[in-house]
């Protein structure tokens, strides 16, 4: 009876520590989530920590002007840009994750910085051609199992990239599945322009399999206005629309004697800017925010007007972007001029001006395909205000950045765009 006695004893104590380990064993990690864009992204390349000294002055001044994702080059300065309440962009460079000691390298910066709560993305390379995708999906896939909560950024070449830059032949274009949108305007199909970009493209989202498509056009030379930004800008709408997923546009907001480039003015930021979100963009990046923005690169203490205007900009751009980011990008519709690449609106359209004189464009977005509910519309003139109206199915509304407040109206609803400005409206709810 003793040993049976003891015996049960020590199968209850057995049970017993048996359920406490159980009970104090941590639970399984949960999978990192899925990186979302979250806020419209408003970045820049060449500031803080890149060409100027990041520090809690250059990330306030960020703030400030309504900048919300900064870039690092090493995980410490993480710290800095989150004490501003800034996303981070983190340089990591090209690896090769092929070689043990470098996807080792990348794996530790990884590990150190994925749960940091300013993190938001892994910067990896500008403007490649087509022959390094392999390897850069490879890239992005390996930091998408390590983390897949952060971006893996990659920003590519403009339409007019040469194509030994985009790496597509001739004939590579011609044999790849692509065709030049039937509505796009002005474009000679004879040249290979868009089919060579448009297979940069689909090799880019085949191969590398990104989250976001970033692109960079400089549209203002000393002299006249590049012929292809709205084509690029067309063309990257489509790819990104077709693949699902936001895009980025990298705006000019410097000179460059050497390409020569002008620095655009206010007016001409605001086109730029307005013109990405009328096409639906969800990102826009301004290059470079050291020549463009602030007067002394080691100080940093001196703002240019671009500052003061992008300022404004900047908060419009998110505040609207944000009206828009549940929705889907129907169309991006021009009036009057007709550029290279632009797709003219629709006679049956349903939101349509009364004249159709004035240089406008209209994007046009909904939950449904078969029912725009949102537009925005945009002065193209760089001089000139315009007053227009904007006649719709009903009532309308028109959406005000600065407050975030809807203004009711009618279906028939006078708009007084600036120059260069747009203009938020919805059917009134």
């Amino acid at each position: 009876m003793e040993i049976e006695m003891l015996l049960r004893t020590l199968t209850i104590l057995v049970c017993l520590m048996t359920f406490a380990c159980t009970a104090i064993r941590p639970a399984a990690a949960k999978p990192a989530a899925k990186w979302k864009l979250g806020t419209p992204i408003v970045t820049y390349w060449a500031g803080p920590s890149d060409f100027m000294e990041l520090n809690d002055r250059t990330a306030e001044q960020l703030r400030a002007g309504g900048w919300n994702v900064g870039w690092a080059k090493t995980p410490e300065e993480l710290d800095v840009y989150h004490r501003h309440g800034l996303r981070v962009m983190l340089k990591v460079g090209t690896p090769n994750v092929d070689d043990p000691a470098q996807a080792k390298a990348l794996e530790d910066i990884v590990v150190k910085v994925r749960n940091h709560p300013a993190l938001y993305a892994y910067y990896i390379v500008d403007e490649p051609g087509a022959g390094a995708f392999p390897a850069l999906g490879k890239l992005v896939a390996f930091l998408r199992k390590l983390d897949p909560a952060h971006l893996a950024f990659i920003n590519l070449l403009p339409t007019y990239a040469s194509p030994e830059q985009l790496n597509v032949t001739d004939d590579a274009a011609a044999k790849a599945k692509v065709g030049i949108p039937s509505n796009f305007s002005g474009i000679d199909t004879g040249n290979g322009t868009v089919l060579r970009y448009q297979e940069h493209l689909r090799q880019f989202i085949t191969t590398v399999k990104p989250e976001l498509i970033s692109y960079d056009h400089y549209h203002f030379m000393k002299n006249s206005d590049g012929p292809q930004y709205f084509l690029n800008l067309g063309l990257v709408r489509l790819a990104a629309m077709k693949a699902g997923i936001p895009f980025m546009n990298i705006i000019q907001t410097c000179d460059s004697p050497a390409e020569g480039w002008r620095e655009p003015v206010a007016n001409e930021l605001r086109w730029l800017t307005y013109t990405s979100v009328a096409y639906g963009a969800q990102a826009i990046a301004h290059f470079r925010y050291d020549l463009g923005c602030w007067k002394d690169p080691k100080e940093a203490t001196v703002p240019l007007p671009l500052y003061w205007a992008l300022s404004q900009i900047n908060r419009e751009f998110v505040a609207i972007a944000t009206e828009l980011q549940p929705l889907k990008s129907l169309g991006a519709f021009h009036i009057g001029k007709m550029p290279i690449g632009g797709v003219a609106l629709p006679a049956n359209a349903v939101f349509a001006p009364d004249r159709r004189s004035q240089d406008l464009v209209l994007g046009t977005f909904g939950k449904s395909a078969d029912m725009p509910t949102h537009v925005v519309v945009v002065n193209l003139d760089y001089k000139k205000a315009v007053s227009t109206t904007l006649l719709g199915p009903g009532a309308m509304e028109v959406f005000h950045p600065a407050t975030k407040v809807w203004t009711k109206g009618s279906s028939r609803l006078k708009l007084d765009l600036p120059p260069c400005g747009g203009m938020l409206v919805r059917l009134a709810r």
